[in-house]
């Protein structure tokens, strides 16, 4: 079973991890220097990222493999920041539309794929900002442009949720449960519906 734990910076989502994950935490990527600028080369970006996700993916099948369930901090199949960073005027229609290609054609190919069940913390922005502020251990410097994202996030996983029935839940529990596998993990079908169902503008 692969568990997802996404929200907006300083939600809680890597204490609450890093709480109940132990072992079976598949970290997030954090800042990449070799990252190419969205700017600059954005079809060099877009395969880039998809590359990436594809990483944190095989990484969590191999925790889940080993130790029975895996537990990613934020989604490996991330083309949602592209998609909000766009809802919010800080990415263009190009860099979404080259993001969506090169991760479709990913699930086409097997290669990554829907996790089993996604907790999506729904801190609001005074929280995640007061849990920034006592947290001195982590630089935040996009903090702004992140809870900025808050909105186009839930929308993302609420047309996540219509889709994928049962897998979604708002908020972070006390506990982790584990069950099954849900399956489906690789339907490009599936993917389509999610896409069509999000707002296709600003």
């Amino acid at each position: 079973m692969i568990v997802v734990v996404e929200g907006i910076s300083a939600s809680g989502k890597s204490t609450w991890c890093a709480r109940h994950g132990g072992s079976h935490v598949v970290p997030e990527n954090g800042r990449l220097a070799a990252a190419p600028d969205r700017v600059a080369d954005p079809a060099g970006a877009a395969a880039f990222w998809a590359e990436r996700n594809i990483d944190r993916w095989q990484a969590a099948l191999a925790v889940e493999h080993s130790t029975g369930h895996a537990l990613c901090d934020t989604d490996p199949l991330k083309l949602h920041y592209v998609w909000c960073l766009w809802r919010i005027g800080e990415a263009s229609e190009r860099d979404w539309s080259l993001e969506l290609a090169a991760t479709r054609q990913t699930i086409a190919d097997g290669r990554i794929g829907f996790a089993d069940r996604y907790l999506v913390a729904d801190t609001d922005v005074e929280a995640a900002r007061r849990q920034a502020i006592a947290d001195p251990r982590r630089r935040r410097r996009n903090f702004d442009i992140h809870a900025r994202l808050r909105p186009a996030l839930l929308e993302w996983y609420a047309a996540l949720d219509v889709v994928l029935p049962g897998r979604v839940q708002f908020g972070l529990p006390a506990n982790l449960s584990v069950g099954r596998t849900a399956g489906q993990r690789y339907d490009i079908a599936t993917f389509d519906e999610i896409i069509a169902r999000l707002p296709q503008s600003k």
